[in-house]
């Protein structure tokens, strides 16, 4: 009896294969981390992937992986903070036609409690992960509502829902994300554009093991080994992770799905002790 459930055989495929044939997506902070991981994974799944990211270098280097794994993507140097540069790339990525999918991923992570945190580390964590965001779906949102519909994913974050220590700038911002998320998702029912968030835990990308170099040296083992454990199921997500899920939220299997934070925690909210 066939039921809604997705099921994968033993090597990891799909006999209901999630599908982006097709598709243009629009991936910023595609160069590294989550980014690259969900340019990769809608890449292997049939999308045409248009990478954005502040390093070009870094935008280019995840384009060639696909490439050479038979893929199409095309690498844009963009500062998701500059909105007259945003607004020029996404005019020109419409112009190449429709504009399907945008996942808003590029943003910086932030140390620091409300007192030691100096007013312009906060103003950069805004411009970044908040206006970043604004910036790359008002650039979208009209084109997507010109074709008739179109998906917008934002990679939120668990301190944007919960009280974390010393993440105060960041967890703002997050929280501001999944606000807007829900936002946008409200206004655009009609247009049929569907807009989700995801807030994962942990998660194992560079950025973390560049952390713990800076501020654990000789100790990056006992430490790692100690953030991966403030997570219940006692692990760090992968990238890869992340991206599964993307995938799912972007296609048409997700859609009946639209104004919803997913949480990708390892249990963090419902089994902590």
């Amino acid at each position: 009896m066939e039921t809604g459930c997705l099921s994968l055989t033993s090597d990891g495929s799909n006999p209901r294969e999630l599908r982006l044939d097709g598709k243009l997506a629009v991936v910023t902070g595609g160069g590294s981390g989550i980014g690259r991981a969900i340019a990769r994974k809608f890449a292997a799944h049939g999308a045409s992937i248009c990478i954005l990211d502040v390093s070009r270098q870094a935008a280019e280097s995840t384009c060639q992986e696909i490439i050479g794994a038979g893929g199409r993507a095309s690498a844009y140097a963009c500062d998701v903070t500059d909105r007259a540069q945003v607004k020029i790339k996404f005019e020109e990525l419409a112009g190449q036609g429709r504009l399907d999918i945008l996942v808003n991923n590029a943003g910086i992570s932030h140390i620091g409690t409300l007192e030691s945190t100096p007013e312009e580390d906060f103003d950069r964590v805004f411009r970044v992960n908040v206006k970043g965001f604004y910036n790359c779906m008002y650039a979208c949102i009209g084109h997507m509502r010109a074709q008739g519909g179109g998906v917008i994913l934002n990679l939120a974050s668990v301190a944007g829902s919960a009280g974390i220590p010393d993440r105060f700038a960041y967890s703002m911002s997050k929280g501001a994300v999944i606000a807007m998320t829900y936002s946008v998702a409200r206004d655009y029912l009609s247009s049929k554009i569907r807009c989700n968030c995801i807030s994962p835990a942990r998660v194992h990308t560079p950025f973390v093991d560049g952390y713990l170099r800076n501020n654990y040296p000789g100790r990056e083992k006992e430490m790692f080994e100690k953030l991966s454990k403030s997570q219940p199921i006692g692990r760090m997500a992968e990238p890869e992770e992340v991206a599964g899920l993307a995938l799912f939220l972007c296609s048409e299997e997700a859609s009946f799905i639209t104004g919803v934070d997913y949480p990708l925690d390892g249990g963090f909210f419902n089994l902590r002790g």
